[in-house]
C-alpha cells in the first residue's frame, strides 16, 4: 500500500514515503530536495539519464531540475526527503548565489545519517530549535564533501519566459505572448524551453500552479481560495494533478501539516 506523511519545521518539509505501485509524473521543484532511500531502489530520470538509488543512497536534486519517479521493482521503496527553500539553504550556507549539487545519487554515510536525523525530527515533531541545528550540520557535510558547486545560469530566454509564466498563475498559459517579447516561433520556443528545463513550457507552467498551491495550503490552509488563485477548474482538477506530484490529495496533505 502506498503511504506518504508530510510534516514542516524550521522551515523545511519532510517526506517519509512508501511506495509500491505509485509513480510520480515528470516534474520539478522549486526547493532543493534531498533524500534517502531507505529500502529497495528507487528509480527515476533525472537530465535525460536514467538514475537508480539504491539502499543508503543520498539523492540530491536541484531547484527547477525536472524529474519523474517510482519503485524498481515489485518489492516496493521506501524513502524519505527534505524539501529546503532556495533562500534558506542559501543563508545556512552564506551564499549569495544559486548553487547546485554536481552528482545525483551519492554513498556517503555521514551525510545520509544528517539527512535521516534532520528528517525523523522533524517528522517526529521536535523542537524547532533542534530542526535548525539539524540543518546546520547537514549542510556543513554537504560543503565538506564539495557536493555543491556554482551553477550555470540559464538562457536569458528562458529566464524571462519563466518570469512571465510565475506571473500569470491564474491564466492559461499565454504562449503567444511570451513567444511575441522573444521574438521566436512557439515552435522554437518549446524546443528550446525543454533543451533547458528537461520538461514542456505547459509541464512547467502546471507544475508552478501546483507548487504555488502548496505555499497557499500552507500558509492559509484554504484549498478552496488555493484552485482559484492558481486557476484550477475545480477542486477535482486540483487534487489529480497534486496528487501526481505528492502522491496525495491536498486535504491529505494539508491534514498531515495540522
Amino acid at each position: 500500500m502506498d503511504k506518504f506523511v508530510y510534516k514542516k519545521s524550521a522551515g523545511i518539509t519532510a517526506l517519509a514515503a512508501s511506495i509500491t505501485d505509485f509513480t510520480y509524473k515528470k516534474h520539478s521543484h522549486q526547493e532543493y530536495a534531498i533524500g534517502v532511500t531507505l529500502r529497495g531502489i528507487q528509480e527515476y530520470n533525472l537530465d535525460g539519464s536514467l538514475q537508480l538509488s539504491y539502499q543508503n543512497g543520498v539523492m540530491l536534486f536541484n531547484p527547477e531540475q525536472a524529474h519523474d519517479g517510482m519503485a524498481h521493482d515489485e518489492t516496493g521503496l521506501d524513502y524519505v526527503m527534505l524539501y529546503i527553500d532556495q533562500q534558506l539553504l542559501l543563508e545556512v550556507i552564506e551564499k549569495k548565489d544559486l548553487v547546485c549539487f554536481s552528482t545525483p545519487i551519492v554513498y556517503d554515510h555521514g551525510l545520509e545519517q544528517r539527512v535521516l536525523r534532520l528528517s525523523h525530527a522533524i517528522l517526529n515533531e521536535k523542537d524547532e530549535t533542534l530542526c535548525s541545528e539539524l540543518l546546520i550540520s547537514l549542510t556543513d557535510s554537504l560543503i565538506q564533501t564539495n557536493l555543491s558547486t556554482d551553477t550555470k545560469k540559464d538562457d536569458s530566454l528562458i529566464r524571462i519566459a519563466k518570469d512571465m509564466l510565475h506571473t500569470n498563475l491564474e491564466t492559461v498559459i499565454k504562449l503567444d505572448e511570451i513567444c511575441a517579447e522573444l521574438n521566436i516561433s512557439k515552435f522554437q520556443f518549446i524546443r528550446l524551453f525543454k533543451a533547458h528545463t528537461g520538461i514542456t513550457p505547459y509541464q512547467y507552467f502546471l507544475n508552478c500552479k501546483i507548487e504555488h498551491a502548496k505555499q497557499l495550503l500552507g500558509k492559509n490552509g484554504d484549498i478552496y481560495s488555493a484552485v482559484a488563485e492558481c486557476g484550477f477548474v475545480d477542486l477535482t482538477h486540483f487534487n489529480r494533478h497534486f496528487k501526481s506530484v505528492y502522491g496525495i490529495t491536498a486535504f491529505e496533505y494539508m491534514s498531515h501539516l495540522n
